[in-house]
């Protein structure tokens, strides 16, 4: 996570991924102690509503997740997107990932794509 110009506080986070992760590729938690679940998702087609669905099921039940996000290379269904805005899960595609790479804070990123749903 990146965060804007002042003081450099960085979250503390780690790296879950892999057999077991229970969903979670990245646990972070930001300077104010929010704790944020993260699911990355390469794959060839958008990311469905199935996928959406399982993260929903462990992000916060099982990691207690403040903010829940999934990060989709090649986006998302038009099912999985409604699912998520009912659910309060944050989705990321190629374009918000792009901005958060190039340091705009993630919040920004989040807040930016929750305005253009």
């Amino acid at each position: 996570m990146r965060r804007p110009p002042g003081p450099r506080r960085l979250p503390a986070s780690r790296r879950v991924g892999g057999a077991g992760d229970l969903g979670a590729d990245v646990v972070a938690w930001d300077p104010s102690g929010n704790k944020i679940v993260l699911q990355c998702k390469q794959y060839a087609r958008p990311v469905g509503s199935t996928e959406i669905q399982t993260f929903n099921g462990t992000a916060r039940p099982e990691h207690r997740a403040d903010t829940a996000v999934i990060v989709g290379l090649n986006g998302f269904t038009t099912p999985a997107s409604h699912f998520a805005a009912r659910h309060d899960i944050t989705l990321i595609g190629r374009e918000d990932l792009e901005s958060w790479a190039q340091g705009e804070h993630l919040y920004l990123v989040i807040a930016e794509e929750r305005s253009a749903a």
